[in-house]
């Protein structure tokens, strides 16, 4: 693990105004007239700065890269030195140590690898927060097993008391769904609400439906279904837009409740290697909370906040306001997220035709699952990017469809690098759009190895040409960024590069990848999640790359990804991690 030491202090800091003249120059600063003095300097590292050109959209390493094809790839430096938040020089060992203060904190790395810092691009670390305090029910095969999860909570919470659990799998669940029946019978005494693993089904006992006012006279939601027994009553079980229904119901957190929360889940995700979130669908409460916590500059990492939707009055008060960033930049507000479709496990996303397992049926979306196209449009035209939810290909034509009238109509609306959240499965003519349109597509490289079990029985065989296929988009040209959707998927920056890799299991399933031909590069994994990051978050000036006049954000890991073998990442660990100079995590 690092090495780290202070030298006695002696000599004052030379002034920040430096670094724009730095940058101007050579990546090393020691031959200065004037040498600035770092107050943090990495040494011994394998250094991977990504500022060399982008590869080929077949993946092929660009000629300037450090890279050949005899032995591979090599880091192009080996230290880093850093002034008050700032990279002042990369480059050697001897050159860092030569520009470092008498006081400066020195940090030998030991030969582990220093990436860009990563950049989890899709986020609700607003439920990570919660979750941390819930019953996690990840993995779990069977409702019996997950109803004796939540009675073991049960018999050490007071009567009343609210539990809440996450994680069931909708997808792996959804020809047996459970109901409020055994749950009801086992947890009589306290409210019970069990949310999905990824949030678009939820699952609660009898004293939770009373709390919620969920009836047999209840409707079910445009967009939504409550399931019902052969007499109309509620089961327990509610999908897509009838999920709000029980969440409503939770009382929502104190203030200062919701930032332990928050910087809690933050500090959960430094711990993971990460200096930067894009966090999907803020609600007003959690809005106000990162605002304080960027106002006392306590956030331990980059929180791009992209605004609920599904909150007109939220976002009519941000279009007056305008888009934001913090005094430090470690918050910044210029994005909305806006929900098209539902999901595929539960068989909400919308489809062209109709279900493979489900004749008859193509999901919800638009005005029935809550997509207000007047409150989206107009945040676009007052300058705000539009991250939308789409996962079937009627889903993602839609969307396109939607972006490319508002740009159209609105000059103001272009150039706002929209995206669409997930493009999950996308008709093959629907592809060339998102690099025409300049769309970015939002995945999820963990996805892929989760959902490839039902995935297939869902759309049929003839629809997976458009289904998880990062390649074929990356070779239409679409720019693209890989992200967890935390708490859904593991958030473990080795599992999602293996992920986007292999397109394995972590058992190494199915042998040789799930439609491998949509397999990253080692580099592209990589860039997926530090420079594509930035640029689908406009923080490439300071940000995804390491080079003299940038924000010092770093990952140091104990697997160099460019070199190991794809399964050895996943015994990989993050050993440091520096966000603004500062370290926020170190093993």
């Amino acid at each position: 693990m690092p090495a780290f030491s202070r030298s006695r202090s002696h000599a004052a800091r030379a002034a920040v105004a430096l670094l724009a003249a730095l940058a101007a120059c050579s990546s090393s600063a020691r031959d200065a007239s004037v040498a600035p003095e770092a107050d943090l300097v990495l040494l011994n590292g394998r250094v991977y700065t990504l500022t060399w050109p982008e590869p080929g959209r077949d993946g092929r390493p660009n000629a300037a890269a450090p890279f050949d094809s005899a032995t591979g790839w090599r880091h192009d430096a080996t230290a880093v030195a850093v002034q008050e938040g700032r990279i002042i020089y990369v480059g050697s060992d001897s050159g860092a140590r030569a520009i470092a203060a008498a006081s400066a904190q020195v940090v030998d790395l030991g030969g582990q690898t220093l990436l860009p810092g990563l950049v989890d691009a899709h986020t609700h670390v607003a439920e990570l927060g919660q979750s941390l305090d819930r019953v996690n029910l990840t993995g779990v095969a069977t409702e019996e097993e997950a109803v004796a999860r939540i009675a073991s909570r049960a018999a050490v919470t007071p009567k009343g008391e609210w539990i809440l659990g996450y994680g069931w799998d909708e997808g792996a669940w959804a020809n047996r769904y459970p109901d409020k029946r055994l749950l009801s019978a086992r947890v009589p005494d306290h409210p019970v609400i069990l949310r999905s693993l990824h949030g678009f089904a939820s699952w609660a006992n009898e004293r939770a439906l009373t709390l919620a006012g969920i009836t047999r006279e209840t409707p079910s939601p445009a967009g939504g279904e409550i399931r019902r027994d052969g007499q109309g009553n509620p089961t327990g079980l509610v999908l897509n837009r009838a999920v709000p229904l029980l969440d409503d119901a939770v009382p929502l957190p104190t203030p200062s409740q919701r930032d332990a929360q928050l910087l809690r889940a933050l500090r959960v995700m430094a711990e993971a290697g990460y200096t930067g979130v894009h966090e999907a669908g803020v609600a007003p409460d959690v809005m106000d909370s990162f605002e304080r916590l960027a106002s006392r500059d306590s956030l331990p990492l980059r929180v791009y906040a992209m605004l609920s939707a599904r909150d007109s009055a939220l976002i009519r008060r941000w279009i007056a306001r305008g888009p934001f960033s913090a005094p430090h930049g470690m918050l910044v507000v210029r994005a909305v997220k806006a929900y098209y479709d539902g999901a595929l496990g539960s068989r909400g996303a919308q489809m062209l035709a109709d279900y493979a397992d489900r004749p008859g049926h193509r999901g919800v979306s638009g005005g029935a699952y809550g997509f207000d196209q007047r409150l989206v449009a107009d945040a676009m035209t007052a300058g705000f990017q539009v991250g939308i939810h789409a996962i079937g290909d009627a889903g993602n034509r839609a969307t396109l469809n939607f972006i490319d009238s508002v740009q159209r109509a609105a000059p103001a609306a272009r150039n706002q690098r929209h995206r669409v959240e997930h493009a999950q499965v996308i008709a093959p003519a629907d592809i060339a759009r998102f690099a025409s349109m300049g769309v970015v597509a939002s995945v999820q490289p963990p996805h892929a190895v989760e959902d490839k079990g039902w995935a297939e029985t869902r759309v049929g065989a003839e629809r997976m040409a458009g289904a998880y296929a990062w390649r074929t988009l990356r070779e239409a040209g679409a720019p693209l960024v890989f992200s967890s959707d935390l708490p859904g998927s593991d958030w473990s920056p080795f599992y999602g590069l293996h992920s986007a890799m292999t397109r394995e299991d972590t058992s190494g399933a199915p042998p040789g990848g799930w439609y491998p031909a949509q397999r990253m590069t080692a580099e592209e994994a990589v860039r997926g999640y530090t420079a594509w990051g930035a640029f689908a978050g406009f923080d490439e000036r300071d940000g995804g790359t390491i080079a003299v006049g940038k924000r010092a954000d770093f990952t140091v890991m104990t697997v160099d990804p460019f070199r190991a073998a794809p399964r050895a990442l996943l015994r990989g660990n993050v050993v440091l991690t520096v966000s603004r100079g500062r370290v926020t995590y170190r093993r």
